[in-house]
């Protein structure tokens, strides 16, 4: 049995997600945000996934967030609306523990029932454990796009996985 639980998120949630990302935006390029945005960007981008009714899964313990994911859509057009992104952030002390695959198996279901078709992962391409987890739970590699992000004073490969949901 594990030591966490999986939630529906909450606005109290905000703080601890504005940090968590914050550490990755300042130290990591998983994300290519350059900077990070405070509290008031955070709590507008999940009214703005709240109000679509998109999944947004919270991992936490003894009340404290340990990860989130969620899954939006993989653009903004029309035609689009039946396939979305999955993002899965974790608190970077909570890495390794399972939790990662948790909150994608739980965003997998989550993301079926609200009607999403198809899931792309659009991952840096030298994060491999993100690469390897995708890939256990079936993502396949349908595209690998060369020198399209610039952090840190270097050019970043990303690679794209899909899964029918």
């Amino acid at each position: 049995m594990s030591d966490f639980l999986l939630r529906p998120f909450a606005w109290s949630d905000v703080p601890a997600i504005t940090q968590i990302y914050r550490h990755y935006v300042d130290n990591t390029a998983i994300t290519f945000d350059t900077e990070a945005p405070g509290e008031q960007g955070i709590a507008e981008k999940y009214a703005g996934l709240l109000k679509l009714g998109h999944p947004v899964i919270v991992a936490e313990r003894a009340g404290k967030v340990l990860g989130y994911a969620y899954a939006s859509f993989y653009r903004p057009r029309a035609a689009y609306r039946f396939t979305c992104e999955d993002s899965i952030y974790l608190d970077p002390t909570e890495t390794g523990k399972g939790l990662g695959k948790a909150l994608l198996t739980e965003l997998l279901v989550q993301s079926k029932a609200h009607g999403f078709k198809q899931m792309l992962a659009v991952i840096t391409a030298d994060t491999a454990n993100s690469i390897a987890i995708h890939e256990k739970f079936g993502f396949e590699r349908v595209g690998y796009y060369k020198s399209v992000g610039l952090k840190f004073d270097r050019w970043h490969d990303i690679v794209h996985l899909q899964k029918a949901l």
